[in-house]
C-alpha cells in the first residue's frame, strides 16, 4: 500500500465525501477549493488537477476506489490534530449543498471508525455533529458489514471533469 501525504489524505476524503451520495454540487466543489486555498498543507497545489485525477479515479475503479480510500485512512497514523482537520474537511463537504443525504453519513461513521480520536474530543470541537456520531454496534465484523453495505447501496455515475472556472464560491454567491 502507498504512503500519501496529509494534504493528498484531507483532498481524497473530502472528494469521497462529495461523491458519496451519487452526485458532485457545484457548492461542494466551490467549497473543497476554498479549504485548500486557505490551508497552509495545500501551497504550490494545482487543485483542479488533483482534483480530476480523483474523479478519473472514481470513474474508472468505482466501489474499488471508495474501499481504497477506507484501508488508506485505516492504516494512516495521524495524530488527533490531522484527525480533527480531517473531520472538518469531511464535515464541511458533506453539509455544502445544505442537504444530508443518509449515505453520507454512512459514508462518515465509515471515516470515523477508522480514527482513534474520542467521540467526546470531536464533540468538543463540533458540538452540531451529534447525528454523525450516533452509536452503532461496533465490531470488526460490524464496519466490515456497513463498509460492504455502503458499498453495495452506493450507485456511482460517470462525474464530469471539474472546471474551476464554474465553481468559485464568488459565482455561487452571484446565483443566490
Amino acid at each position: 500500500m502507498e504512503t500519501i501525504s496529509f494534504d493528498k489524505l484531507l483532498l481524497k476524503s473530502a472528494f469521497c465525501c462529495m461523491a458519496s451520495d451519487g452526485k458532485i454540487d457545484k457548492r461542494e466543489i466551490a467549497l473543497i477549493k476554498s479549504m485548500c486555498e486557505n490551508s497552509p498543507l495545500f501551497k504550490d497545489f494545482n487543485f483542479e488537477e488533483e482534483i480530476n485525477t480523483l474523479v478519473n479515479k472514481i470513474n474508472t475503479r468505482g466501489k474499488e476506489f471508495i474501499s481504497y480510500y477506507f484501508e488508506l485512512l485505516s492504516k494512516s497514523n495521524l495524530t488527533e490534530k490531522e484527525e480533527l482537520t480531517l473531520i472538518d474537511f469531511a464535515i464541511q463537504t458533506i453539509m455544502a449543498d445544505d442537504k444530508i443525504d443518509y449515505s453520507e453519513i454512512k459514508f462518515f461513521k465509515n471515516i470515523r471508525h477508522r480514527l482513534k480520536i474520542s467521540d467526546e474530543n470531536i464533540i468538543a470541537v463540533f458540538p452540531d455533529i451529534e447525528q454523525f456520531l450516533e452509536k452503532d454496534i461496533i465490531t470488526e465484523s460490524f464496519l466490515d458489514k456497513i463498509t460492504n453495505q455502503y458499498l453495495e447501496a452506493a450507485e456511482l455515475p460517470q462525474f464530469e471533469l471539474i472546471s474551476i472556472a464554474t465553481s468559485s464560491l464568488n459565482d455561487l454567491k452571484k446565483d443566490e
